[in-house]
């Protein structure tokens, strides 16, 4: 089955489309799972070695499988459609808003595209129910110029700076993305067939069980990320969070990281100055086992299955209040909007700290009381 997500971006449909094809993968389908990311802006046909034939994947400079060419784009939504149509194996993508909007396409073409993917593929919306953090991950987006990383040391460099310094913001920019964000919701339901709706806020807490109960599985004998890697998917992913961590700590900013520890290394290498005691033997206890799955997937990149790695959690949302130093400013602004459009829920600053605590106690083995808010 062929799977596209929908998203506004800063949604989560990068991990969404990401997990989706290890699970697929990893679950004996008919057809090769390739994961080719966003469809509009770039894609090439080549032949795989690995299941001799060819297929669907992104250009990429550094894989000796593709061309030189980088993404962007370059062709037209019909070519798009014809790509799609021509390679025999499964497709796990995602269609951005505002991609289709920087196109220009005519409608025609548009519509085209649309009602071939109304067709061909089970379409998932990716939303998120608290709209202000949302227009404030777009803030901080802006500000790094850095949208997923997938790497330690990428998060390490796009957002040590940030974390040190801090940023203030033009909070009257976001309501441009609260906009774009309500322009999303009815593009979505002007020309789609929805099939299932992913709320950031809400599935993201059991991402696993909100995969596994897409009708993508309905006739599969479920694998869970356990299965597949002998590692519980939120032990794994709160390692990778908390690797290149530097929000947990009141030095705020790494001293000593390096790269993720080959098979030959030490669990122990994983530890970062920063963390707190409970952090560190919670690395101990799954570092040997996290890195055994990081290598997993790092071969199903290198077997053109996915175009990149699983997308580290960038900020939580107690984080982003300390980064912004306007933060206050924005939730004002914030609210005005929601007053003025009559879209949306607005936000006290209680609110919003219980949202940003309930948040950290979900992220740490311990929780840091420098990231509690009070």
């Amino acid at each position: 089955m062929n799977v596209i997500v929908l998203t506004p971006d800063r949604v989560g449909s990068t991990l969404l489309q990401r997990l989706l094809t290890v699970y697929m993968a990893a679950h004996n389908f008919d057809k090769p799972v390739i994961n080719i990311h966003d469809i509009t802006n770039g894609l090439e046909i080549y032949h795989s070695d690995v299941f001799n034939q060819e297929v669907l994947g992104k250009p990429q400079f550094y894989s000796k499988n593709f061309s030189k060419r980088k993404w962007g784009y370059y062709q037209s939504l019909d070519t798009v459609v014809n790509m799609l149509d021509q390679v025999d194996h499964y497709k796990t993508a995602r269609l951005i808003h505002y991609h289709i909007k920087h196109r220009q396409d005519s409608l025609a073409d548009q519509l085209h595209l649309y009602d071939y993917l109304n067709k061909n593929f089970f379409i998932i919306s990716a939303r998120r129910s608290n709209i202000f953090e949302y227009a404030i991950s777009w803030l901080i987006t802006l500000a790094t110029k850095s949208f997923n990383v997938t790497t330690h040391d990428e998060k390490l460099d796009a957002y040590h700076k940030i974390y040190k310094n801090g940023i203030n913001v033009d909070p009257k920019i976001m309501e441009k993305y609260l906009t774009d964000y309500k322009n999303y919701l009815k593009w979505c339901d002007d020309h789609f067939q929805v099939n299932s709706y992913f709320d950031y806020d809400k599935d993201l807490k059991n991402i696993e069980n909100y995969i596994l109960n897409l009708d993508v599985f309905a006739d599969k004998n479920k694998r869970t990320w356990n299965d597949i890697f002998s590692m519980e998917w939120e032990d794994w992913n709160k390692c990778h969070k908390l690797i290149s961590d530097m929000g947990s700590s009141d030095t705020k900013l790494l001293e000593n990281f390096g790269t993720i520890p080959s098979k030959n290394q030490s669990s122990l290498d994983l530890l970062r100055t920063n963390l707190s005691l409970e952090n560190q033997k919670y690395l101990i206890d799954h570092g040997k086992n996290y890195t055994t799955v990081y290598s997993g997937i790092e071969e199903l990149i290198r077997q053109g299955v996915l175009p990149t790695g699983i997308p580290i959690k960038l900020q939580t949302l107690a984080e982003k209040r300390k980064i912004i130093k306007n933060f206050d400013q924005c939730v004002e602004v914030y609210n005005q909007w929601v007053d003025r459009n009559e879209f949306g829920e607005k936000y006290t600053d209680s609110d919003l700290k219980l949202l940003a605590n309930e948040e950290v106690k979900r992220w740490y083995p311990d929780i840091p009381k420098n990231l509690l808010l009070e």
